[in-house]
């Protein structure tokens, strides 16, 4: 599961002590959790979750030799299940060109202040700059105008233009991070993403971006290099270059407040007021021209790790209908091998994140195949890589499906289903945005739960699982959680308090993991994507809806 932004912070203060790792569990208690006789349905699931959590998978890491074995895992299942394979060249993996990619030295910011004997001033690393990386190439030099925009943003709907009144072709733009607390939850953490500002800057011609430090994070954490040449990842192009979505408009590096005061020498409005604008979260800003030039130099470093997607089909039976696939997903990887915890446990295991959702898709195809029935449309099963990297294996699949992307209809994820208590309600993150929502409240209702609105709207979840990548190319999707109801709120806490991305979310945790209310998420997912299949229409997005508008979705306009 992506991380998450602020709101479990507030959880580890709140989790419940009823849920606390208060102590080891002894031996005896481990060795009766992991021999307990359970069900045939239960006993498959958790068998899938003891393989890929094991100690020896090392935390599936998207790109090792441990996360390449759980890859043939799948694989293995899915033929066992009787899918057809539908990765390449007849196989059920689908190769993904990942690129690790880092700066390589601190680079250079220079400012050049407008008039004609004005001597370039050069900003210091650490304190006034930071660089970025290019996953598009190994050097990176431009130099131009600087544009301040505010937050970089351009959202009509939302009445807010950063842009209006300024031409920015050819030109840097600088801006904050982030974006207003005043819109809608889910499409604040849209627009909050560098990346859509990066796209947003591209069209309307700026040839780079920088980021300035805003008077709130400079009081909550100083400016600071650490971690600035951390190795981020994207997919490659066929010629060996990085994908990035606003390619064109490199992200070159943040500057501080101290640097921003260089940057405004001059300006019309002076850089204190903007500052001082910026402690108001709804404050607009006036777009302007600044009178420096920048020049940046950067250098990147990429390292290519090729990692797979494992993709399954289950052919449709409708001559008509047979073509539309509807793709259910899930993330194979967890973030590896980390720094050693009280225990000294090194191994992230990812029980719950992501092995549990992994042994739900498995089990799914099972249930297709056992009913008997053919689905009418084709339904694929494919669990993908480097999601911890930022979606980055669905983002590849999305761009580069190993079906006609046309017949692409839905999507229906599986991250991190927490299943530590007996659910009795559940969270569909994009119900509400297209006809997918009426499907999920049949199917939670045949299952006796009902649907409940998401709790932590602030997080903006809809934009932050795999299923994200599916709405960018305009297909109705939606990603599921058990709910808070009843012994739910305290648990989710508990869980993200004190396993979440932990060597804690292993097999045997605590609370311990309900196998029963596993196999009732498979059959609430299995009769979500039954629905879908079987339907006489393909899902469409709400009319009007913000992101199947943006996208182009269908039905949305």
């Amino acid at each position: 599961m992506l991380r998450f932004i602020a709101a479990p912070l507030a959880m580890m203060a709140l989790a419940s002590t009823a849920f606390a790792q208060t102590a080891d569990l002894s031996p005896v208690q481990k060795n009766s959790i992991l021999n307990a006789e359970l069900p045939a349905d239960q006993a498959a699931m958790k068998a899938h979750v003891m393989f890929l959590a094991s100690d020896e998978m090392r935390g599936r890491d998207a790109g090792s030799p441990e996360f390449n074995i759980a890859a043939q895992y799948v694989a293995s299942q899915f033929y066992a299940a009787g899918l057809r394979p539908a990765g390449d060249d007849g196989s059920y993996l689908q190769k993904v060109p990942l690129l690790a990619y880092k700066p390589v030295s601190q680079g250079s910011f220079t400012l050049t202040p407008k008039g004609k004997n004005a001597a370039p001033v050069a900003l210091t690393f650490g304190t006034e700059y930071l660089p970025s990386a290019d996953p598009t190439r190994a050097e990176t030099n431009v130099s131009a105008q600087v544009v301040f925009v505010g937050y970089g943003l351009t959202a009509p709907t939302l009445g807010r233009d950063d842009y209006k009144g300024v031409d920015v072709r050819g030109k840097i733009v600088a801006f904050f991070g982030g974006a207003p607390k005043s819109f809608p939850g889910e499409e604040r953490a849209h627009f909050g993403s560098p990346t859509t500002k990066a796209s947003i800057a591209r069209a309307h011609g700026a040839i780079g971006f920088i980021t300035i430090e805003t008077p709130a994070a400079a009081k909550a954490r100083p400016f600071s290099p650490q971690g600035w040449d951390r190795v981020r990842m994207t997919w490659a192009h066929a010629d060996g270059t990085g994908f990035f979505a606003a390619e064109g408009t490199p992200a070159l590096g943040s500057i501080s407040m101290v640097a921003a005061e260089k940057l405004f020498a001059g300006s019309r409005t002076p850089w204190a007021t903007v500052a001082k604008l910026a402690e108001d979260d709804a404050a607009k800003f006036k777009a302007e021209v600044l009178p420096a030039t920048l020049s940046v130099s950067l250098k990147t470093e990429t390292t290519p790790v090729t990692s797979y997607n494992v993709a399954g089909m289950i052919p449709g039976s409708d001559p008509t209908l047979a073509k539309e696939v509807v793709v259910l997903s899930a993330h194979l990887d967890h973030i590896g091998v980390g720094r050693p915890n009280a225990k000294g446990d090194t191994i992230n295991n990812g029980a719950m994140d992501n092995a549990v959702g992994i042994a739900t898709l498995i089990e799914e195809a099972k249930r297709f195949k056992a009913s008997g029935k053919a689905p009418r449309r084709s339904i694929l099963f494919l669990a993908v890589t480097a999601e911890e990297k930022g979606l980055v294996g669905a983002d590849y699949f999305a761009h580069n499906p190993t079906v006609p992307k046309a017949n692409l209809v839905a999507n229906v994820n599986l991250d991190m289903p927490i299943i530590t208590y007996k659910f009795t309600d559940i969270i569909v993150f994009g119900a509400p945005r297209t006809t997918l929502g009426p499907i999920v409240e049949r199917a939670a209702k045949g299952i006796g739960v009902t649907i409940s609105p998401d709790p932590l709207p602030d997080e903006g979840l809809f934009v932050r699982s795999d299923h994200y990548r599916f709405v960018q190319q305009g297909i109705p999707s939606v990603f599921l959680w058990p709910g808070e109801g009843g012994p739910g709120k305290a648990a989710v806490e508990a869980f993200l308090a004190n396993n979440y991305h932990r060597p804690s979310d292993e097999l045997v945790q605590t609370p311990p993991i309900d196998w029963e209310s596993g196999v009732r998420f498979i059959e609430v997912n299995y009769r979500i994507a039954r629905e879908i299949a079987d339907a006489d229409v393909r899902p469409l997005w709400n009319k009007g809806d913000f992101f199947g508008t943006l996208y182009g979705g269908p039905g949305a306009k």
